[in-house]
C-alpha cells in the first residue's frame, strides 16, 4: 500500500481528470482518479470511468487514450456523484493544475447533478504546479543554473544576460538533440535539432504579429484571438465587417499589429 509523508489534519483528496476537452462549461469528464491521502500516512486510490454522454473529439482521445467505445458502457456522472461526493467528504483538495482545471471542472459536473451535494468554500485546495512555478522560476539565471550549472553574475545586464543566453541555447541543444518524445499519434519525433530552421519552426512559426492579437489555428488559418471576433478567420471578418479593421488601425493597437493587419487585407485584396 502506498503511504505518503505529508503532515495532516483532514485528508487530502488528490483528483486528476481525463475529460472530453478543457472546456469547463462544455466537456464532461471521461475518467477520474482520486487519491485519497489520509491522516495515518496510507493512501487509498479510487479511479473510474465516466460515460460522458457526449462524443469524446479524437484529438482528445489521442491524448488520454480513452475512446467512446471504452466508457459507453460506464455509468454517467449522475450515477457516481453520490458516492464520489460521500468519499470526498472532509477532504481538502490537491492537484497539478488542479486549481485552474480539475477542482472547476469537477465543481461543474456536480453542480449539473444537484447543486448542494458538493461544497469548496470549506476546503484548502492545494495546487503542486503553483509550488513547482514558485520554487523553479522560468527566468534565464534558473535556466543558466539548470542547463550550465553556474551562476549568472550582473543578471539584467545586457552583455551579461546575452552571453547567458547564447550558452543555454548551446546547452539546451547538446542535452535534447536526439531526446525523442511521441506527438498527439503517438509517433515519435525528435523535436530539438542543431539547426536553426527547426528551432525557429519549434519556438516562432505560430507567430502573425508580435503583441499575439492574431494567431495561427490547427488548421493553419489566421485568426484573430482576441475580443468578439476570438477563433474567427481575419480575413472572414475583413469581408463580414470592414469597419472592424478601421477600429483596429485607429484606435490604441502595436504597429507591428496594425502593419501585420493591413498586409492581410492587402493581400485579400490583390486575390480577388
Amino acid at each position: 500500500m502506498m503511504t505518503h509523508s505529508l503532515k495532516l489534519k483532514k485528508p487530502v483528496a488528490f483528483i486528476d481528470l481525463e475529460t472530453t476537452g478543457i472546456n469547463v462549461s462544455r466537456d464532461r469528464i471521461v475518467e477520474i482518479c482520486i487519491a485519497k491521502a489520509k491522516i495515518d500516512g496510507t493512501v487509498e486510490v479510487k479511479t473510474k470511468r465516466i460515460n460522458p454522454e457526449m462524443p469524446i473529439p479524437l484529438e482528445s482521445s489521442l491524448i488520454h487514450g480513452i475512446y467512446d467505445e471504452d466508457v459507453k458502457d460506464e455509468p454517467t456522472f449522475r450515477q457516481v456523484a453520490k458516492s464520489m461526493a460521500q468519499f470526498l467528504e472532509g477532504c481538502d483538495l490537491a492537484g497539478f493544475n488542479s486549481n485552474r482545471f480539475d477542482v472547476p471542472m469537477l465543481v461543474e459536473e456536480f453542480l449539473r447533478v444537484d447543486t448542494s451535494i458538493f461544497e469548496v468554500k470549506n476546503r484548502k485546495l492545494i495546487d503542486a504546479q503553483r509550488i513547482f512555478h514558485m520554487m523553479e522560476p522560468r527566468t534565464l539565471s534558473a535556466a543558466y543554473k539548470f542547463y550550465c550549472n553556474k551562476s549568472l553574475e550582473n543578471a539584467h545586464s545586457a552583455e551579461a544576460d546575452t552571453l547567458a543566453t547564447l550558452e543555454v541555447l548551446c546547452a539546451q541543444v547538446e542535452k535534447y538533440e536526439g531526446v525523442k518524445l511521441k506527438n498527439e499519434a503517438g509517433e515519435e519525433y525528435e523535436p530539438i535539432k542543431n539547426d536553426m530552421e527547426t528551432l525557429h519552426g519549434l519556438t516562432s512559426s505560430q507567430i502573425v504579429d508580435f503583441a499575439q492579437r492574431m494567431a495561427v489555428n490547427k488548421s493553419g488559418e489566421i485568426v484573430f484571438n482576441f475580443g468578439k471576433n476570438a477563433g474567427k478567420k481575419v480575413t472572414d471578418v475583413l469581408k463580414k465587417e470592414p469597419q472592424y479593421y478601421d477600429w483596429i488601425i485607429n484606435n490604441d493597437f502595436p504597429l507591428d499589429t496594425k502593419r501585420k493587419l493591413t498586409e492581410i487585407k492587402l493581400k485579400m485584396m490583390n486575390e480577388k
